[in-house]
């Protein structure tokens, strides 16, 4: 048995973030990652996967995007990124790794890995993302669907559905990029509870992600972004919200329940769907914490800006709007690595 000052569960964005902004502060750090490679889930996104920040906003720290910084790299060259930053880190990563578990020892915690292991932490993070924990909603009738419901997490490519009849359900990026996709190859409708909000991708010539940050805006605390924002908005150059009011890629109001061949729009209109692809988000995916007494019924994480409020020595990071609108992306998760690591580390010297 081992004793790690900090054990980081997940070596995506977020966990190879932790892990630098820790040797920043002092920490040496132990990296455990449930997949294959250092990248966490981003091998597992859809093919066509686009980053809506240009490459100059969504390097790391010490190691920029090589080529046009004004580009949108794609999910490949997001992956081998994050596995050239994880090489250059000099920190202990070790993939294939599950955490089964988390118990308070003393001040410190037992990492429980599936192979058996036990890993003794002073301080342990969070940092294992929501990718394997999709939200899925209830809609009435769903048993009785006789079609295919899936996830935008098993969505890989187009081409297992052309000429099908699919329904997307979502108002977000990923739905609106994924329906403008498959739209090509198949006919399809976006169902949304609302209408989709669009903010263009670039303004007075510049990618919106500069104004971002010239304006400080990556840096208002989620309660302000309510307010000017009731969802997240879809980043567009024009090509999403001309295909939706021209009719090249329908809207609906959300459909109110499945029958067996398809779906009921509200107005009772029955309509036969091959596919509902639904996407609907995700929540954070921290199962091993699960006894721990750090989580709410809903196996939400209680915490205060990335900081555990049951358990002084536990952080998280990537969370959605932890402590902005950034938190959990490539451009923003760096800035909450060093408050959470800062913070733990100045907790284990106390």
């Amino acid at each position: 048995m081992t004793r790690e000052p900090v054990v980081i569960v997940g070596a995506g964005q977020s966990g190879l973030a932790g892990a630098r902004a820790a040797m920043d502060a002092g920490l040496r750090p132990l990296v455990l990652e449930a997949g294959e490679r250092a990248a966490g889930s981003w091998p597992s996104y859809y093919d066509s996967l686009t980053l809506f920040s240009p490459a100059r906003f969504s390097g790391f720290p010490g190691m920029p995007f090589a080529g046009d910084p004004d580009r949108y790299p794609v999910r490949d060259e997001v992956v081998e990124q994050l596995e050239k930053y994880a090489a250059s880190l000099g920190a202990e990563i070790r993939t294939s790794t599950t955490v089964s578990g988390v118990t308070r020892i003393g001040d410190g915690f037992d990492v429980q890995l599936a192979g058996g292991e036990t890993v003794h932490a002073a301080a342990v993070v969070a940092a294992s993302g929501s990718f394997g924990n999709p939200f899925v909603p209830e809609v009435p009738g769903q048993e009785s669907f006789g079609g295919e419901v899936l996830h935008v997490a098993d969505y890989r490519s187009s081409q297992a559905y052309e000429g099908r009849r699919v329904v997307v359900v979502g108002a977000g990026n990923s739905a609106v990029q994924v329906a403008y996709e498959l739209a090509a190859v198949a006919e399809v409708t976006l169902a949304t509870r609302a209408p989709v909000q669009f903010l263009p991708q670039v303004r007075g010539g510049y990618d919106i992600h500069f104004w971002l940050g010239r304006l400080k805006l990556d840096l208002l605390p989620p309660a302000v972004l309510a307010r000017l924002f009731s969802g997240t908005p879809v980043l567009d150059t024009g090509i999403y919200q001309s295909a939706i009011e021209s009719g090249q890629l329908p809207r609906r109001e959300m459909f109110s329940a499945f029958d067996a061949d398809g779906v009921v729009w509200p107005d009772g209109e029955r309509e036969p769907v091959d596919v509902v692809l639904l996407a609907t988000g995700y929540r954070p995916h921290l199962p091993y914490l699960r006894d721990l007494g750090a989580l709410e019924a809903d196996g939400m994480p209680l915490h205060r800006r990335g900081l555990s409020t049951t358990h002084p020595r536990l952080g998280y990071l990537g969370l959605e709007f932890q402590r902005s609108f950034s938190s959990n992306t490539l451009r923003g998760v760096h800035r909450d690595a060093r408050f959470v690591m800062g913070a733990l580390a100045r907790r284990l010297r106390r």
